[in-house]
């Protein structure tokens, strides 16, 4: 069976259906193929579950220090059966919307199967071979395996299938101590398992400023999670208790034994078998394909978007993506991937709000720069709910008074970053920032206070 299209979005992540439906509402026919679970990353393994997990743990990690709020309760319990059926619901009820959402749009056609290039205009999915001018690329990704000794000999779990069970481990070990490793890590902890983070680096999530890395190192060390940093040869072997993880750290104890193994230690693109040979279409040595600032590939009339492209790696990065695309293609626009601020969150508790450059980066610059902070427990709205952890600063071009960046790490600090993002985006500075009236009493108030408190840094 043959199929003519005006265009074909292959995926149905974050930017897929809505780019379906930008294509549909200017009159267009449109193949969306999903060779999955419709959703993609976020919906089924990655924002919605997780961001579910974290608001169960967190709801039992205060009700076991309700006491320090005068609330008095019994003993604290976690049903592990119902966190995971409520996260499961979240995810599903999403995944059930957005394939109504697709099978409403008139001039769409969704197609389940896996698709494959057959030429820069022609795509197979089984028995079907779909044509198009347009072709969109929204494939996402998945958890890298990384080559370890041992790792093919033991079980393990990745983020996608840790989801999918309702286990409590008795000992979690988490071989990676960046954003989702350590969001898992604090999960699992608060639900009661002892939990275990290696991480390869000298630091945790080695990205962050070293005192970022230091507060949240603190903060998980805190509720009882131990961290093991400069773990240079990791490998893995059965063991009676589960699984044994040689660590080779500069300190502690060579090895530790873990009930269950999660890896965490990155994602690599859903790219390697789309037959994009087939149609001529450019990738780098891992994968992702090569595009440029308008996100088109290097054959004309294919665009790729969101994860599998490697221009961001968030939900927000991918929607973005199709509002560029969508903008460029539709509207006459001329936006640009390289325009946007990157801004991303770590959902620990309390969270991490990051935007613009960290203070390295802009010490790399070799700019002058002056930089603002405040400790949380120097923030009224953060001491009245008792969670004063964390701190804010923000970074700032000396010589311009332009914001190069921030970070807040506290609570709410997933929000109130918005606070900076959207004066640099409006093109203000750190004067916008500092005569700017904001509400008390909130985290976001500080940070004007902050943005008049900057000093030099040597």
């Amino acid at each position: 069976m043959a199929g003519k299209f005006d265009a074909i979005v292959i995926g149905t992540g974050q930017a897929g259906p809505s780019m379906a439906g930008r294509l549909t509402d200017a009159g267009m026919t449109v193949a969306v193929v999903e060779r999955h679970l419709i959703g993609g990353t976020c919906v089924n393994t990655g924002c919605k579950p997780t961001k579910t997990l974290v608001a169960s743990a967190y709801a039992a990690h205060h009700a076991r220090r309700s006491a320090d709020y005068g609330v008095i309760t019994g003993p604290i319990g976690i049903d592990m059966a119902r966190v995971h059926a409520r996260s499961q619901k979240i995810s599903v009820d999403s995944r059930n919307g957005n394939e109504t959402w697709l099978r409403s749009m008139k001039g769409c056609t969704l197609i389940r199967g896996h698709a494959r290039f057959e030429s820069a205009k022609t795509v197979r999915v089984g028995d079907e071979l779909l044509e198009a001018e347009r072709i969109f690329i929204n494939v996402g990704g998945r958890a890298l395996v990384p080559d370890m000794p041992g790792v093919g000999e033991v079980p393990f779990f990745t983020n996608s299938s840790l989801l999918d069970t309702d286990l409590l481990p008795d000992h979690l070990v988490v071989v990676g101590g960046s954003y989702i490793g350590l969001e898992f890590a604090q999960i699992y902890a608060r639900f009661g398992s002892r939990v275990t983070v290696v991480e390869k680096g000298p630091r945790l999530i080695g990205r962050e400023d070293a005192e970022i890395s230091d507060a949240v190192r603190s903060i998980l060390e805190a509720e009882g999670i131990q961290i093991r940093t400069g773990a240079e040869c990791i490998r893995f072997a059965r063991h009676p208790d589960g699984v044994a993880v040689g660590l080779d750290c500069s300190e502690g104890v060579p090895e530790t034994i873990g009930s269950h193994l999660l890896l965490a230690v990155g994602r690599r693109p859903n790219t390697d078998d789309l037959g994009l040979e087939m149609a001529g279409i450019e990738t780098d040595k891992r994968g992702y394909i090569q595009v440029n600032d308008r996100l088109e590939t290097n054959v004309p009339g294919i665009w790729a978007l969101g994860d599998c492209n490697g221009r961001g790696a968030f939900t927000h990065t991918a929607y973005n993506d199709f509002e560029i695309v969508a903008q460029n293609l539709l509207d006459g626009a001329n936006r640009k991937v390289t325009d946007r601020i990157a801004c991303y969150a770590l959902y620990v508790d309390p969270p991490l709000g990051r935007v613009g450059m960290t203070e390295t980066e802009a010490r790399a610059t070799g700019s002058r720069i002056l930089v603002g902070r405040r400790p949380m427990r120097r923030v009224g709205r953060a001491v009245e709910k008792d969670e004063q952890l964390g701190f804010m600063k923000i970074v700032v071009d000396a010589d311009t008074d332009a914001i190069l960046g921030a970070a807040i790490l506290g609570t709410s600090g997933d929000e109130a970053i918005h606070t900076v993002l959207d004066i640099m985006a409006a093109g203000g500075n750190a004067a916008t920032l500092r005569h700017t009236m904001h509400i008390h009493p909130t985290v976001s108030e500080l940070v004007p206070t902050i943005a008049g408190e900057l000093r030099p840094v040597s």
